[in-house]
């Protein structure tokens, strides 16, 4: 047997390992960069309306969303709280079908609400009332198979609809009850093996941060959803869902400022969804119509969905087409009947992905599916996002 001198062999060793470290980087740089890829892809979102009775799914283009927000879940006596649970349940199972279409798809429960907000108040009030909360709200997706929570609390700490409940202490159990929905999820994740979510719905305006600690929340969250529309001034004509603030009127209201705000109270860029209407908001003026946006309203109204606006009002029935070069919105115009509606469109869709893509936030998310059965808009995220 031929012996090698010491000092070779110790340079032989050297070598070993140092290709085994080299190795074991290059799996583990390739490995991250998966993870980091897997992350980066950003997430659709699409809330569909379980208030609607039963669900059409065959009308969901399930292939290009990655999560579905079931709307919406009661609270009553401070449980979350199936209000027809027949209908409920029978949804459910046809969303879970959706998963050997697109096996990736998540579906979670939205709880909540602008009208069913009034509760969360009191069901959160002390620990032992956030513990029996949050045990109910994840026994729910429990028994139906579903993947996370999401909280629409329509707002803690702040005036909603008329008649909620809202105190002082909703700031602080806002966190808490974030918390405790994590640490259920934690257990069912320990008895399924699958990650669980917990996601939530927020204002898209920076007063809303006033009232909670996002950044201790967030902590909690894996995705942060803006509602960057319904972005309304007192009795003033606006832009619902400007993508950037506009120079036509005075406002600090726009999706790039909730953005800004929202990364500036410490909640990462990383978990800020992008929230889009589907839907249009109407306004008609007081007084004689001038330049529309900026005047006096005298009625406003939640109004149809894109495909209806598309094909039935875009340069027809007396409305014109216009478009804030700034706030990066178009808008329609009646001279005659002094209607304003304030929608998307493909274009206002691309410089949302955009913005969304240029500055790594999470993703987009949209109310509501039902509002664009054609799909014009959901088709522009998915081209725009890939």
């Amino acid at each position: 047997m031929q012996i090698i001198p010491k000092s070779l062999r110790s340079h032989l060793a050297f070598l070993f390992t140092f290709c085994i470290l080299q190795m074991l980087a290059g799996c583990n740089t390739s490995s991250g960069e998966q993870e980091t890829s897997k992350k980066s892809k950003p997430v659709v979102i699409g809330y569909v309306g379980g208030f609607h009775g039963l669900l059409d799914v065959a009308n969901i283009d399930v292939e290009k969303l990655t999560h579905i927000n079931y709307a919406f879940v009661d609270i009553k006596e401070g449980k979350a709280f199936l209000t027809n649970e027949k209908t409920d349940s029978t949804n459910f199972r046809k969303l879970n079908l959706l998963k050997e279409k697109n096996p990736d798809l998540k579906i979670l429960i939205s709880i909540g609400g602008w009208a069913w907000s009034e509760n969360f108040s009191d069901a959160v009030l002390t620990a032992d009332a956030r513990k029996a909360f949050a045990k109910s709200s994840v026994d729910i997706i429990r028994k139906y198979k579903l993947d996370g929570v999401d909280i629409d609390w329509e707002y803690p700490a702040l005036p909603g609809e008329e008649g909620n409940v809202y105190r002082p202490e909703d700031k602080q159990n806002y966190t808490l009850m974030f918390e405790e929905i994590r640490k259920e999820l934690d257990l069912m994740e320990k008895e399924t093996g699958t990650k669980k979510l917990l996601t939530t719905a927020v204002a898209g305006w920076v007063e809303f941060l006033k009232a909670t600690e996002m950044d201790k929340a967030q902590k909690y969250l894996d995705f942060v959803n803006l509602m960057t529309y319904d972005l309304f001034q007192g009795d003033t004509v606006v832009h619902h869902a400007p993508l950037y603030t506009t120079n036509m009127y005075p406002t600090e209201k726009s999706a790039d400022a909730a953005v800004k705000g929202f990364v500036k109270a410490g909640v990462p860029v990383e978990k800020l969804v992008m929230g889009i209407p589907f839907y249009s908001r109407k306004f008609t003026v007081a007084g004689t119509l001038e330049k529309g946006l900026g005047q006096k309203q005298s009625a406003q109204t939640y109004y149809q969905g894109y495909t209806f606006i598309k094909d039935s009002l875009v340069n027809q029935k007396g409305f014109k087409t216009y478009r804030d070069e700034v706030a990066k919105v178009p808008y329609l115009v009646n001279q005659e009947t002094k209607e304003i509606i304030s929608y998307e469109d493909e274009e206002s869709i691309r410089e949302r992905c955009k913005y969304v893509l240029d500055n790594k936030m999470g993703g987009v998310m949209f109310w509501e599916y039902d509002s664009d059965p054609k799909r014009y808009l959901l088709n522009e995220i998915d081209k725009s996002l890939k």
